[in-house]
């Protein structure tokens, strides 16, 4: 029988309090931003879509964005249920006491913990993604991952998260221990050049466990974009062509990694769909985040981000109150990172907000660049428009749900934005 006066006393602290609100308005927020979505699919087909679309298409993009709105609220409401169970049934201090005989050493502790809590969201989260890849991307014609390919992936992904997540975790389980009141500092400039090393290596060591990245062959593509390339003095020794097709028929293109480790990669599905105009176009918007110092400007946010981050959890880390709040006896460090992560949620929360203003500010940044340098703001509006047609995307978004969850603006409004360049340009 649950002994309530104990319930209050021990765990609905001020802790429990701001993580458990927290938590639900996370969930209301996102429930309410689904329902106003799904309010607007009801809405015509928009005339800039007209000849792109057919009304068969059209149907079934919004099909598809109601079946994947529904699946999310399923998946978030089985997560948000399964983590209050966990917690107020003291999952968390089961998990400890079960690992204490394992080992003296808090670092060999710390990894048992992270792991057994890892391994059981991924075992409990395993039939939501199979059920996401093989019924309803297969349902709507996007799924190229064969059982093979889903298996190995699982695969390569949990050696990569016990070999880079296990180091990661370890020393800053030994930088908390042994560097006393700088503990925070040392920990921030830890995982700044972690990052900064991961972003280096990641082109060339990482994506490739994964995708099979292919210079693009020589021809009319590679010489119009090579010379586009010049044209804007962006130093460009080659394009890759990534294998997107191994999962899906999904198209897009992407920029990663800086310095001579940097990297402009076509999806080969991409390819397939786009005149060689429009694709020089979708690489002058890449080219563009480049030039706009869209990509440092992300970095130093995040270094910064990592810097308040380690600053409030020095401060937390050995509340006891934190610990009391998930039914702890006792206050190890591994756990209190956890705790801290939940805690820190709010800020989390307001900071990814204001990240997708800023980002879908720097893509009609990256817009406007690819027009004013290709000179044909019309081709990459052609380009967009083609991709939302393939890849069924939601041409009427609710302004709430794209305020709390969009990266990119949407692609009408991209569209427009484009055309009025374009008509100023003929102006």
């Amino acid at each position: 029988m649950i002994n309530f006066e104990f319930f209050w006393r021990k765990t609905l602290n001020i802790y429990a309090l701001i993580i458990l609100i927290t938590i639900i308005i996370g969930f209301v927020l996102d429930t309410i931003s689904d329902i106003l979505n799904l309010s607007y699919l009801g809405k015509p087909l928009p005339k800039e879509f007209e000849g792109v679309f057919d009304s068969e298409k059209y149907l079934k993009s919004q099909s598809y964005t109601r079946t994947q709105t529904y699946f999310g609220f399923i998946t978030s409401t089985f997560d948000l249920v399964i983590l209050l169970i966990f917690w107020f049934a003291g999952g968390f201090e089961w998990v400890n006491q079960l690992i204490i005989p394992l080992s003296d050493s808090i670092i060999i502790r710390g990894l048992i913990f992270a792991a057994v809590l890892m391994l059981g969201n991924f075992v409990l989260g395993l039939p939501f993604g199979i059920y996401s890849t093989f019924v309803i991307e297969e349902k709507f014609g996007f799924n190229k991952t064969t059982v093979k390919t889903f298996i190995l992936d699982i695969i390569k992904s949990m050696a990569l998260s016990v070999v880079l997540g296990g180091l990661v975790l370890s020393l800053i389980l030994y930088i908390l221990m042994q560097t006393g009141s700088e503990a925070w500092l040392y920990g921030w400039i830890a995982v700044t050049i972690i990052t900064l090393v991961i972003q280096f290596i990641a082109p060339t060591w990482i994506m490739p466990l994964f995708n099979k990245f292919k210079p693009l062959d020589d021809g009319e593509l590679k010489s119009a974009i090579l010379d586009y390339a010049a044209s804007v003095k962006f130093a460009l020794k080659n394009i890759f062509v990534m294998d997107g097709s191994k999962r899906s028929s999904k198209s897009n293109a992407f920029f990663t990694g800086f310095g001579k480790n940097k990297r402009i990669a076509l999806f080969d599905t991409l390819i397939e769909k786009h005149t060689t105009s429009e694709l020089v176009a979708v690489l002058a918007h890449e080219i563009g985040h480049y030039k706009k110092k869209h990509i440092i400007t992300g970095m130093v946010i995040s270094i910064l981000h990592f810097g308040l981050l380690f600053y409030l959890l020095s401060i937390f880390l050995n509340e006891k109150g934190l610990y009391d709040a998930f039914f702890m006896t006792s206050q190890p460090i591994y756990a209190g990172l956890v705790f801290f992560g939940m805690l820190y949620s709010p800020i989390e929360m307001l900071l990814g907000i204001a990240m997708n203003i800023l980002s879908r500010k720097n893509e009609f940044e990256a817009d406007k660049f690819s027009g004013d340098t290709t000179g044909k703001p019309e081709e990459l509006c052609s380009a967009l428009l083609k991709m939302s047609e393939h890849n069924l995307s939601n041409l009427n978004p609710h302004p709430f749900y794209v305020f709390v969850n969009y990266s990119h603006p949407p692609v009408l409004i991209r569209i427009q934005v484009l055309r009025r360049l374009l008509g100023s340009s003929i102006n």
